[in-house]
């Protein structure tokens, strides 16, 4: 696979005044250091018809301008959107493959791990297709789309992947949009003195947390950094070779401990990667120790008071969760399209714990903490002031989440089985690569089903598949403690699952 080098088109003003500039946000994810793609796997339940599959892209993808339209950069150094014709076929890519070949499942991650080695040209729209038809031990055939980062976020991503769906159960459909609820803290009518008090209370706790977090952002930009694990890499960072690879866990599983403890699935999720983290880190560190000592293991082998922390990214549209995609290309909409993304740096707990539940309640404590910040619009809004320290702040800013050791993010995905382009779905799984970290993790759903997909460095982390056996393991200690606990307290049980 040949490498592409990321030599940005120049033209003069006059020929790309009438182009929109790319975002803060979007300029960041061209940096040297966080030059970020987005891998889109969606595993199929029948063989792919490249014909078919090029003709629907025609009367869709291409519909958005932003996958019709150059980045280009003016003598000033101003990056603008310029529309352009699109051949398809330099899109689309059809590779002919041996049908019988004997290790499809790594040839397929191969070939998305092959792909964090190149680049694709400015000289074209900044995405491109490969569909593979070969049968694996979870699809009959792959495909795999590649995105720029500045095109869009998760969410404006996954709302263009569901306009192109149907539900696979209506072909006339389209699938049902996760929706979240934003509560609003500025309504006061009909409260009471002392819910007034509350609510002045929470305002409070929301402009002290937000100052100290803010702080501790500027303190990670100039020099905090985490401690050194087998999970991180040395700074500085730069793009590094991806191996993707993901795994199955049931959502129903996920819902039935977020039942019994009466927390939410976001909460189960940072547990489930929290002890999975830990499991993973402890087998690491007993590896040394019984490489140095010529001795057996220790049941803990972890450092005390480690430093770990992920950049999680936050979705900042006034609607929150899965957008219209109507909605999103409208003008003046509150769903936007584009990157309107901040992060947050997020304190994950890396313990051995006797009751694995114990991870759900740290993550529940942490989780409302966060809740209770503006930092990601701090962190965004740093983004957006780089634009006028362009040669000093917007490099430094896109390398202030490699101080922290993983970067997560965690989007709905859709509630039944879908069909996209009319091929029914069995899986979809997000990752990215380029930036400047060693290990991201993303979590999705899809009907019944959720996928945690790791976005690994082999040179850092030359096994991610036993860390997904981790994270695998975690939720299943989980489950069994869930069950025991509403064998010994149905009745609170019964409680929290009507919350």
């Amino acid at each position: 696979m040949e490498m592409e080098g990321l030599r940005p088109i120049r033209v003069s003003k006059e020929d790309s005044e009438d182009g929109q500039p790319l975002s803060p946000i979007a300029r960041m994810f061209h940096q040297p250091r966080s030059n970020v793609y987005i891998i889109i796997i969606m595993g199929f339940k029948t063989p792919i018809n490249p014909l078919a599959f090029k003709a629907s892209l025609r009367h869709s993808l291409l519909k958005h301008p932003r996958f019709s339209s150059l980045q280009v950069v003016e003598n000033d150094g101003e990056m603008r959107w310029v529309r352009t014709e699109v051949n398809l076929d330099n899109h689309v890519k059809v590779p002919v493959l041996d049908p019988n070949m004997e290790f499809p499942d790594k040839f397929v991650e191969d070939y998305a791990s092959n792909l964090s080695k190149t680049t694709i040209s400015m000289s074209m729209p900044l995405w491109d297709v490969h569909l593979l038809n070969v049968k694996t031990s979870e699809a009959e055939s792959t495909g795999i789309i590649r995105i720029h980062h500045s095109l869009g976020d998760g969410i404006s991503l996954m709302s263009l992947l569901l306009s192109c769906t149907r539900k696979a159960s209506d072909p006339e459909a389209l699938p049902t949009i996760p929706s979240v609820r934003r509560r609003n803290p500025s309504n006061y009518g009909g409260l009471t003195y002392w819910q007034i008090l509350l609510k002045l209370w929470c305002w409070v706790l929301l402009c002290w947390n937000t100052t100290v977090d803010s702080l501790i952002s500027l303190g990670t930009f100039f020099f905090l950094e985490d401690t050194k694990t087998p999970l991180k890499g040395t700074l500085p960072l730069g793009p590094t070779p991806r191996r993707f690879v993901h795994r199955t866990i049931s959502l129903d599983d996920v819902k039935l401990v977020k039942n019994a403890m009466g927390t939410t699935i976001n909460d189960v999720i940072v547990a489930i990667t929290q002890a999975g983290l830990s499991s993973y880190l402890n087998r690491k560190y007993g590896d040394d120790e019984k490489d140095n000592q010529g001795g057996e293991r220790n049941n803990n082998n972890l450092p005390n008071n480690i430093r770990f922390r992920a950049a999680l990214f936050v979705n900042l549209r006034p609607s929150a969760g899965i957008q219209d995609f109507d909605d999103m290309t409208r003008t003046n909409s509150k769903a936007r399209w584009g990157n309107h993304i901040g992060y947050v740096l997020f304190p994950l707990k890396i313990a051995l714990r006797d009751d694995p539940l114990d991870y759900v309640r740290d993550a529940k404590v942490a989780g409302d903490r966060k809740k209770a910040t503006l930092e990601a619009n701090f962190t965004y809004l740093m983004a957006k002031l780089a634009r006028f320290f362009p040669k000093y702040f917007t490099n430094k800013i896109s390398c202030l989440p490699s101080r922290t050791t993983i970067w997560f993010s965690n989007v709905p995905g859709p509630a039944e089985e879908i069909s996209y382009f009319g091929f029914p779905v069995n899986f979809i799984a997000v990752s990215v690569y380029g930036q400047p970290n060693a290990l991201m993790i993303h979590v999705l759903s899809y009907a019944n089903k959720m996928k945690i997909i790791l976005s690994a460095d082999e040179d850092i982390i030359p096994d991610p598949h036993r860390l997904c056996d981790d994270f695998q393991n975690s939720l299943e200690l989980m489950k069994n403690a869930a069950i025991t606990s509403k064998k010994a307290n149905p009745q609170l049980y019964k409680q929290r699952s009507n919350m």
